[in-house]
């Protein structure tokens, strides 16, 4: 691999791992570190001290998101949190004994106040307002899990081109709760993906498709692929990670847990078989193997079928304007994805980028 390459590569790798960051929750993470840099300067802050294992913790979890969320522009009140397991200095220091603990610091002072009440975004937001002097409102956070009913479950699960993973959950019930910020961001994660659907039915209001597909228990999952619409079993892990490697095995799909594209994404190992061939064959030989390529790649369905025209216009191109295109190519597209462009700007120039990869001789 040259030089210039790897060193692009390397810069690739940088400006993917600061557009992660972007990603980051609304809710700012405070740490032994930086806690007094956040905290008791220009603004007020309200502060949850958490800790990761604690039920109550994560049913507050995505009420606190909101109102991260809401106030995230706001100059006056910072709303962040503090695991407790991991920094148990700074917990110790304010008295924490329970989880969650909430606390008001207001503007200059590292004296807090404990909020008592609700643990709901709405009322978190009204205690930040009086304190800090605000008027932010909750703002609405859309979902990327797809709600279903009995007039469109059967349209959306029994689709024959969609790979469908549903939780049958009830309100009541609080492991479902505490599943629901995870299962929220699982589906954000792939919500660029349309042969993948992340859904929840509540099933205790629709007894019946629950009864049909012999639900008992809350939540139950169910994964419903393209070719088998009876549905089965999903008896996997419920973290993030976990919902994220089952979607990528049996999808085919190739994301991280905040939805980015891994280096993997838009590669077939038929046609990356192909293309070394085409690589290390005779010039009066390559056009022989590219016909091949476009065999393979008239075989090919749905999103395959997309990256096998990349793999064949890449062919083209590097006939055309030799072994140099693909390198050159790839330089041009790190340049792009390092500046903020929208989610599926990314993944387009991201699948063409790992592609072209395989054009790249390690010569």
């Amino acid at each position: 691999m040259s030089r210039s390459l790897k060193a692009c590569l390397i810069f690739g790798t940088l400006a993917t791992l600061l557009f992660a960051s972007a990603l980051a929750d609304d809710v700012v993470v405070l740490t032994e570190d930086n806690f007094e840099k956040e905290v008791g300067q220009d603004r007020g802050a309200l502060v949850e001290f958490y800790a990761p294992w604690c039920g109550h913790c994560k049913k507050l979890a995505p009420e606190y998101e909101k109102l991260g969320a809401s106030f995230k522009k706001s100059k006056s009140v910072l709303i962040g949190k503090v695991d407790c397991d991991e920094h148990k200095g700074v917990c110790s220091k304010y008295g924490v004994s329970g989880y969650p603990t909430i606390q008001w610091f207001p503007k200059g002072s590292l004296e807090p106040k404990k909020y008592e009440g609700a643990r709901t975004a709405e009322a978190l937001a009204e205690f930040a307002n009086n304190e800090g002097g605000t008027n932010v409102k909750i703002a609405a956070i859309p979902s990327n899990v797809v709600v279903l009913t009995p007039e469109n479950f059967d349209q959306i699960v029994l689709d024959e081109k969609k790979d469908v993973l549903v939780e049958f959950y009830a309100p009541w019930c609080g492991h479902c709760k505490n599943l629901a910020p995870t299962y929220e961001k699982f589906a954000t994660a792939f919500k660029q993906d349309e042969d993948v659907v992340i859904a929840n039915v509540d099933a205790d209001k629709y007894k019946d498709i629950a009864e049909k597909y012999g639900v008992s228990g809350f939540p139950t999952l169910k994964f419903f692929p393209k070719n088998n619409k009876a549905g089965e079993e999903y008896d996997g892990g419920r973290d993030l990670d976990d919902f994220v490697s089952f979607i990528n095995e049996k999808s085919g799909t190739s994301r991280d847990a905040k939805g980015q594209l891994t280096s993997k994404a838009g590669i077939i190992e038929a046609l990356d078989v192909l293309v070394k061939e085409f690589l290390s064959a005779p010039a009066e030989e390559k056009k022989a193997v590219l016909r091949k390529l476009e065999e393979e790649t008239d075989k090919l369905e749905g999103s395959a079928a997309r990256y096998g025209k990349i793999y064949v216009k890449a062919a083209k191109s590097c006939l055309d304007k030799g072994p140099i295109y693909s390198k050159n190519e790839i330089q041009r597209l790190e340049r792009i994805l390092a500046k903020s462009i929208s989610e599926g700007k990314r993944d387009e120039l991201t699948v063409k980028k790992n592609i072209l990869g395989s054009f790249v001789s390690d010569e």
